[in-house]
C-alpha cells in the first residue's frame, strides 16, 4: 500500500492526465485513493465548459464506491480561492453505462461544484464498479482574473473489493440524476430579482407560463422499477436555498427531501461559501415502479437576481430493496452538511478601495459610439482607469447606449451587469452582486459551441432607451473586478 505522497508535477506544460497521488487504509477492507486530474489550464477569462468527457483513473479490479470527496487545487495541493478560479460544475461519468433518467448521456454517478459536499453511502450500500468500467469527467472552469490559472480536480474514492468479505455483503445503488433542466447541456435558469412571492422564487412551480411549454417536464422520472432510495443530496447556486425532492403516485405527492443551502457567509444566501445537506444514513424511500420523482429548486430573489442558476438532486436507488413507502409513513426530510465553511471562500468582497465612486465623478463625454469591452476594461466609464476615459460616458435620455465586446476572439466572455451604486468595494465571493436599483443584463457576450456554454453567440448588446435620467454603475459576471458606470441625462 503506497504512503500517501503528492505525485502531481506542477507543470502546466505536461497534457491533463489523470493520476494517483496516495492510497490508504480507512477501515478493515476500504481504502482510501487520492487522484488528481491536470494540470488544467484555465486561460484568462476562461468560462467554457469541456465539450467531451476526459478519461479519469479509478482503483482497478471489481468493487464498490462507498464515499467520494471533491475538490480544486493548486500546484500545492491547496484550493485555490473561489474568486480567483472556481469550478462551476463537474459529473463524473460511467461511460460504460447507460444514465438512468436521460439515457443517451453516460451515466452520471457523481457531481459537484464549490460546494463540495462528500458523498457518503449508508453501510452496506455503494456504487458498483467492474474492472472494465470506464470514467470520464466533463467540467466547467470559471477563471475570473485575467492573468492564467493551472489547476487539478482532485477526489478521493473510498474503496471495497468485491472479492472481500465486505464486499461480498454490499448491495448495489444506482444513480438518479434528476434536474429541473434535465438532459440540457448547459442546465441552467435565471431567477430575477423580484420574482416570486415573498423574496423566493420555485422553478419550475413559481414560472408562469411553465417553461416546459407543452413539452416533457424535464424535473421529473418515472421509476422504472422497484426500490429504495438510499441517499441524496441537492446542488444549486449562489442565492439558492433549497432543492425538494417529492415522490407522485397517481395524484398524490410526498415530499420525501430537502436538500438545505447552509450559507456560511454573513452576507446571506450570495455566494459560494456554503455547504449543501444531504440525507442522513438511516434514510430510506420505498418506490414502485411507474411512481414519478420530481425535483425543484428555490432561489433567494429579495438581494439581488441570479443568472444562470441550477437546480438539481442526485440520488440512488436499490433496485428490489424495500424501504418505508411515503404514501403510508412519514419521511425525515432534512440532512445535514457535510464540511464546514472553506478557506477557498474567505474573501468575502465589498471592502473600500481606490476606485472612485462613479455618482460624483464629472460627466464624461456624450457618446455615439458606445462602449468597448476589451483588455478586461470598458471604455469609456471603466472605474479603474484614471484618466478622461475613466469618467461616466452621458447618454441623452430616450437612447441607449451600445457595448462591444473585443475580447471575444479568444472566447472570452464579458457581461454588463447591474449593480448596486458606487459598486466599488472589492471583489470577493459576494461583491459584487446583480443588484442595481434598475435591473439589466447583457448576457454573456462571445461565442462558444451553441447550447454547450454560456456564450450569448454575440458581440453586441444595447441598455434600454428608457432608463431615467441618473448615473448606472455595472459590473462583469464573468470577471467581477471589471466594473464601469454611465450616466443618463
Amino acid at each position: 500500500m503506497a504512503a500517501p505522497r503528492d505525485t502531481v508535477a506542477p507543470s502546466s506544460g505536461r497534457q491533463a492526465r489523470s493520476e494517483l497521488v496516495w492510497t490508504k487504509a480507512v477501515a478493515p477492507e476500504v481504502t482510501r485513493y487520492r487522484y488528481r486530474y491536470g494540470p488544467l489550464l484555465a486561460a484568462p477569462g476562461h468560462n467554457l465548459i469541456l465539450v467531451g468527457p476526459a478519461p479519469i483513473e479509478k482503483p482497478a479490479g471489481d468493487g464498490y464506491m462507498t464515499r467520494v470527496r471533491p475538490d480544486l487545487v493548486d500546484a500545492s495541493g491547496k484550493a485555490p480561492p473561489i474568486e480567483q478560479v472556481h469550478m462551476h460544475h463537474a459529473v463524473m461519468l460511467n461511460l460504460s453505462r447507460k444514465d438512468t433518467t436521460y439515457p443517451s448521456l453516460p451515466q452520471r454517478f457523481y457531481g459537484f461544484a464549490e460546494e463540495k459536499t462528500i458523498g457518503q453511502f449508508p453501510r452496506p450500500y455503494g456504487y458498483p464498479v467492474a474492472s472494465t468500467d470506464v470514467w470520464a469527467i466533463n467540467y466547467m472552469l470559471h477563471n475570473e482574473t485575467p492573468e492564467p490559472k493551472v489547476v487539478w480536480i482532485q477526489y478521493d474514492v473510498d474503496w471495497v473489493p468485491a472479492s472481500s468479505p465486505t464486499g461480498r455483503r454490499m448491495k448495489p445503488a444506482r444513480p438518479l440524476w434528476i434536474d429541473v433542466q434535465n438532459g440540457k447541456a448547459y442546465p441552467v435558469f435565471d431567477a430575477l430579482r423580484g420574482e416570486g412571492r415573498g423574496g423566493e422564487m420555485t422553478y419550475p412551480d413559481g414560472v408562469v407560463p411553465s417553461p416546459y411549454g407543452r413539452g416533457p417536464k424535464l424535473n421529473q422520472w418515472k421509476v422504472d422499477r422497484p426500490g429504495t432510495l438510499v441517499a441524496a443530496a441537492g446542488h444549486l447556486h449562489p442565492g439558492g436555498l433549497h432543492v425538494d425532492l417529492s415522490a407522485l403516485r397517481g395524484r398524490r405527492s410526498a415530499h420525501i427531501f430537502r436538500s438545505n443551502a447552509h450559507y456560511f457567509d454573513p452576507n446571506g444566501p450570495v455566494s459560494w461559501d456554503l455547504a449543501m445537506t444531504k440525507t442522513p444514513l438511516s434514510w430510506r424511500v420505498g418506490l414502485r415502479k411507474g411512481d414519478v420523482l420530481r425535483v425543484s429548486t428555490t432561489y433567494e430573489t429579495r438581494r439581488a437576481s441570479w443568472y444562470e442558476s441550477m437546480g438539481l438532486v442526485l440520488a440512488y436507488i436499490a433496485d428490489g430493496d424495500t424501504g418505508p413507502d411515503p404514501f403510508k409513513h412519514r419521511v425525515y426530510t432534512t440532512g445535514a452538511i457535510t464540511h464546514g465553511h472553506l478557506a477557498a471562500a474567505n474573501n468575502h468582497g465589498g471592502r473600500p478601495t481606490s476606485l472612485p465612486d462613479p455618482r460624483k465623478a464629472p460627466d464624461g463625454g456624450t457618446i455615439a459610439g458606445g462602449v468597448a469591452v476589451a483588455d478586461f476594461t470598458y471604455l469609456p466609464g471603466d472605474l479603474s482607469s484614471s484618466s478622461v476615459l475613466g469618467r461616466p460616458p452621458v447618454v441623452a435620455r430616450g437612447s441607449s447606449l451600445h457595448f462591444a465586446n473585443y475580447d471575444s476572439a479568444g472566447s472570452i466572455l464579458h457581461t454588463v451587469t447591474a449593480c448596486r451604486a458606487p459598486c466599488n468595494g472589492s471583489t470577493g465571493v459576494s461583491y459584487p452582486l446583480a443588484n442595481g436599483r434598475i435591473q439589466f443584463d447583457s448576457g454573456q457576450l462571445g461565442y462558444g459551441v451553441p447550447g454547450y456554454t454560456p456564450a450569448a453567440g454575440r458581440i453586441n448588446w444595447r441598455t434600454a432607451g428608457d432608463l431615467p435620467p441618473g448615473t448606472y454603475t455595472y459590473f462583469c459576471r464573468v470577471h467581477p473586478f471589471m466594473r464601469g458606470a454611465f450616466r443618463v441625462k
